[in-house]
């Protein structure tokens, strides 16, 4: 008789029990880079909404986005950020899809050159320095097929030039920096925050950036096989980094510094200044869901996103770092699709 009469209190602890298992938030693996894109999916996970989203996202930390390739496949994951310009091998090598764009950092990539040098003295085209005649013949240094790289490439181009005309030595961005400052060199392209230390050592930018373009974008990148399983997570995902961007949008960036030297401190174990953290978050733009939707629009022909995609593969392809078999997978960006956005926008 008491055992029947356990009986119901059982199954309703066993029901209960499957409930929470239910509800169990599904573990995604994410990789980043020690920059201001990871910020946002980091101040979201502070604020834990993530598991709100239904997810438990562990965000890891990589060096750059060739890192993230080369780690590939023995360190899968689902969800990665990096820069559009090393996305174009992640969806060549592993048909990685761009859903979003974490930021867009032209401003904070730029190529540096000596303020007493030639090419500062010289101006070919208005609003660059430099010219063909002091560039061609000249030494750059700078993390080959890197968002810096492609900043190099833009200005090279801009002067009738390309990377046949000077030399390029690849270094990772701390010895570049340390190498054009012991006199190495006569350029060296950064991304930031090694770029604002070569400011600070007096060092000119050769182009400012255009404004009302997507110049030089992080993007989000989702694993084709996990996208495909999981679109309501890739979904729920974005709808978390998403978030993020409208509450810091809301803040004047000198209210954010605290927490931004916070987030490098803790999770990329560097030590921003208050001045270095407040130009960092100054000089990248985040774009809402409406602005996003924008950017990936393509009724009217290639996307904002495609169309930058679609450059980027031409300057692979100048490098000669893809074939032309492989160009023509690339060439129109299509692998940059606003599927998931649209998943949140009508779920609003």
């Amino acid at each position: 008789m008491f055992f029947k009469k356990l009986l119901p209190l059982v199954a309703a602890c066993l029901l209960l029990a499957g409930d929470a298992f239910a509800a169990a938030p599904l573990r995604m693996s994410t990789v980043w880079l020690d920059e201001h894109e990871t910020f946002l999916i980091w101040y979201a996970k502070q604020r834990g909404w993530d598991k709100e989203a239904g997810l438990d996202v562990n965000v890891r930390p990589f060096g750059s986005g060739i890192d993230v390739l080369n780690a590939l496949p023995a360190e899968a994951w689902d969800m990665a950020g990096m820069g559009a310009v090393p996305a174009l091998m992640l969806n060549l090598r592993h048909d990685a899809r761009i859903v979003a764009v974490g930021n867009d950092e032209a401003a904070a990539n730029a190529v540096l050159v000596r303020p007493d040098g030639p090419i500062a003295k010289a101006s070919g085209v208005p609003g660059l320095l430099g010219d063909a005649a002091t560039v061609r013949g000249k030494t750059f240094l700078t993390t080959t097929l890197s968002s810096a790289h492609y900043a190099l490439h833009g200005w090279l181009k801009a002067l009738g030039l390309t990377e046949r005309d000077v030399t390029i030595k690849n270094m990772d961005q701390e010895p570049a920096l340390a190498a054009f400052a012991n006199g190495i060199g006569d350029g060296v392209a950064l991304w930031a925050p090694h770029l604002y230390e070569g400011r600070e050592r007096g060092w000119l930018p050769v182009s400012v950036p255009r404004t009302g373009e997507l110049g030089n974008p992080i993007v989000l990148l989702a694993d084709k096989a996990f996208s495909e399983a999981h679109p309501e997570a890739v979904a729920a995902f974005l709808g978390v980094y998403l978030r993020a961007v409208d509450a810091i949008r809301r803040e004047a960036p000198e209210a954010l510094v605290p927490e931004y030297r916070r987030f490098f401190r803790e999770w990329a174990g560097k030590e921003y200044s208050e001045t270095l953290a407040l130009a960092d978050l100054k000089s990248h733009p985040v774009f809402p869901l409406e602005e996003q939707l924008a950017l990936f629009d393509a009724s009217q022909g290639p996307s904002a996103v495609q169309r930058r995609q679609a450059d980027i593969a031409l300057f692979y392809r100048a490098l000669g770092s893809i074939t032309d078999e492989e160009f023509r997978k690339v060439e129109n960006g299509g692998y940059a699709t606003d599927r998931f956005l649209k998943r949140i926008a009508a779920s609003r």
